[in-house]
């Protein structure tokens, strides 16, 4: 499904990260490690946001060389979400649906379901921290992701939120085999969703069973 080769990622002489050769397959991963290990760096990495040496795949599709249609399969909700101010959140969905080819009124499931309706059509600029982090979260499931990142999604909603987000995990990975890499400091409900543990530790990635 996901495949590194040669993959190496630094900060100026300062390695972060280095995968040989790792091939992961579909599923639920909870991207463990220490704080500075580089949990929000592979994910961004993957995402295709940071450069880096070696290649990724995802099925076929190589990240530097078809990324277009890479990026068009991969979702990424990030640990501190940053919008523009001046678009409104029905908006940002509008424009990010159609980045991602989503069906026509898909968006409004996830909108319900985490009751955003009341503030929807406000101006970004007025959202506190939980509700960019709602946005993020409807955002990174709009289209037809074959890999959805999220980085450290516990943070800073709700327990009723988070009862959601566990549901539409469940969901999208039962109904579309969507994988998912999702990092947090904090403990997962492991009893709920079936997590493989994926732990960084030593500069590289350790896929445990």
């Amino acid at each position: 499904m996901l495949k590194f080769n040669s993959f190496a990622k630094s900060y100026g002489s300062h390695l972060i990260l280095k995968i040989d050769n790792l091939t992961i397959e579909r599923g639920v991963y909870w991207i463990k490690g220490a704080n500075g290990s580089g949990k929000s760096t592979l994910l961004k990495s993957i995402a295709g946001f940071f450069s880096f040496k070696g290649s990724i795949f995802l099925d076929e599709l190589n990240l530097k060389k078809d990324g277009v249609a890479y990026r068009k399969l991969v979702n990424f909700a990030d640990a501190e979400p940053v919008y523009p101010d001046f678009l409104t959140g029905y908006e940002m969905i509008k424009l990010f649906a159609a980045a991602k080819a989503a069906e026509r009124h898909q968006e409004e499931k996830y909108i319900s379901e985490m009751n955003m309706q009341a503030y929807i059509n406000n101006p970004l600029g007025t959202y506190s921290s939980g509700m960019l982090k709602k946005l993020s979260l409807v955002l990174a499931f709009l289209g037809k992701p074959k890999l959805i990142l999220l980085d450290e999604p516990l943070n800073t909603i709700d327990v009723e939120s988070l009862e959601v987000l566990y549901k539409w995990i469940e969901e999208k990975h039962l109904a579309d085999n969507t994988s998912f890499f999702l990092s947090s400091h904090q403990q997962v409900d492991v009893k709920r969703i079936l997590f493989k543990v994926a732990l960084l530790q030593d500069n590289s990635l350790k896929i445990e069973m």
